[in-house]
């Protein structure tokens, strides 16, 4: 099966899933786009095997072909520290840490540019249900400061931390930098 075929399949089994007929738009760039706004707001239901192996496949060729970074091949910034600006989504690493809402399932606007779309959009359907269930199991939105850790399915990583920071509104306090603090301290307490 080809991209372009794997995209169309998962293009019609999302838009069967909300009951909604589509028209499969002609061009590759905008095939992308509805297919990602489709992923960014589908639910964490579960999906079923042949959807997922269809899923995964596409979303490690486009992975592939955007090209993964590894951080060996980075020059050190100083002693195991390495300044990088890139995506996110093509880190080979142990974990990658993702900027998350307190519900921890992932951004629900449709091809919204940040980082929490982006890593759940990349790491498929599985990220987000595996999100909600380890908010289920919590009973309570997650606070400012703290970290949680899934695996991150389709993306290159092994891992992805999910922290939520400080929500800034108005002046900068001690109180945001402490929480902003406690967000980094909760990453590295999780061991990796």
């Amino acid at each position: 099966m080809t991209q372009s075929e794997r995209r169309a399949e998962l293009i019609g089994r999302l838009a069967q899933e909300r009951r909604e007929t589509l028209t499969v738009p002609a061009g590759e760039q905008a095939q992308k786009r509805l297919l990602r706004a489709l992923l960014n707001v589908r639910p964490p239901l579960p999906a079923d095997e042949a959807f997922l192996r269809v899923q995964d496949a596409y979303l490690q060729e486009e992975i592939r072909r955007k090209g993964m970074t590894d951080p060996r091949d980075l020059t050190p910034a100083g002693p195991g520290a390495y300044l990088w600006q890139g995506d996110i989504t093509t880190l080979r690493c142990d974990a990658i840490v993702n900027a998350a809402n307190s519900a921890l399932l992932g951004c629900f606007c449709p091809n919204h540019g940040c980082i929490d779309n982006a890593i759940h959009t990349f790491a498929g359907v599985q990220l987000r249900l595996a999100c909600a269930e380890l908010m289920q199991r919590q009973g309570h939105d997650e606070p400012p400061g703290r970290a949680k850790i899934t695996p991150a399915f389709n993306l290159p990583c092994r891992y992805v931390i999910h922290t939520v920071g400080p929500v800034v509104d108005g002046g900068l306090t001690g109180r945001h930098c402490a929480l902003l603090a406690s967000c980094y301290r909760s990453c590295l307490e999780l061991g990796l």
